[in-house]
């Protein structure tokens, strides 16, 4: 009687009353915050974990091209769009396949997939310089072997005369218009990549990052959902810019600019707005 005694009081220690969220209440630190990533870390270069972490971006950017520009493709050369999957289609295509290598190279490289989330993420000093350079120079590197891997699915004049799934901003909208799309529909990524993984959140609720593919795959269908009719839905300067190599026309080339700046300060915008508004990074850091 005694054991179980001890044993309850054991219990009660172990496994504290959870505190009501969003009170004042939740005042203990139950995670430890990781510790910015250098400037340069030039030690990276000689490790295989660096290495192994840049062709997982590669191999993961190479096969979001192949499936995407895929589905895009087989949508754009049919006849009527009830007889294919259609725009909705097309979202789950990228939202999927976000979703499924986010999951598959998580653990490896971190699963960024886009040099604009590496971009937000080297911001927040979540990555060094010389990492984010390296995924970024990958995901393109990949992105283009895989729309060139579709061109070759493709008969060039089939390919070419179907826009080669480029992004272009749709007659109708201004450039001013498809700029914002870009960097709303970024923002919103880039901010559920910071929700999805944040060191708190992962401490507090152990399955966070079992589900954080699932939210961030999430955001990318539902931001092509609602952009695919301005832009194509870019929000993803790899994707964009290995499309527009492989079809290479002019005026995919005209429009170009908006999907490296729109991504980029879509980006800047959410790590500024995560790391200084909701988690008062250098508020913490002052005190």
């Amino acid at each position: 009687m005694e054991g179980k005694e001890e044993d309850v009081k054991l219990g009660a220690n172990k496994f504290s009353e959870r505190q009501p969220i969003g009170t004042s209440a939740q005042t203990d630190k139950d995670y430890k915050e990781p510790p910015p990533a250098p400037l340069f870390e030039p030690g990276e270069l000689t490790s295989w974990s660096f290495y192994r972490a840049g062709i997982a971006e590669f191999i993961a950017t190479f096969l979001f091209l192949y499936i995407t520009i895929l589905t895009v493709m087989g949508v754009s050369k049919a006849p009527t769009k009830c007889s294919t999957v259609g725009v909705q289609g097309i979202a789950w295509a990228f939202g999927g396949m976000i979703f499924a290598l986010v999951y598959c190279t998580a653990g490896i490289s971190g699963g960024h997939i886009n040099p604009a989330v590496t971009f937000g993420l080297f911001l927040a000093r979540k990555l060094s310089l010389t990492r984010a350079v390296f995924y970024i120079i990958m995901q393109t590197l990949g992105a283009i072997c895989g729309a060139g891997v579709v061109k070759g699915f493709e008969k060039s004049s089939t390919f070419e005369r179907l826009g080669g799934g480029a992004n272009v901003v749709a007659h109708g909208y201004t450039k001013g218009d498809g700029l914002g799309a870009e960097i709303v529909g970024t923002f919103i990524l880039v901010y559920t990549v910071f929700s999805a993984t944040d060191a708190k959140r992962n401490a507090r609720d152990s399955h966070v990052p079992i589900l954080a593919p699932l939210p961030i795959g999430f955001a990318v269908f539902l931001v092509h959902l609602a952009t695919i009719p301005i832009t194509g839905t870019g929000i993803n300067p790899a994707r964009s810019l290995g499309a527009a190599i492989i079809y290479n026309k002019d005026h995919a080339w005209d429009d170009h600019w908006i999907f490296w700046v729109g991504p980029f300060i879509g980006a800047a915008l959410a790590a500024v707005y995560h790391q200084i508004v909701i988690r008062a990074i250098p508020f913490k850091s002052r005190a």
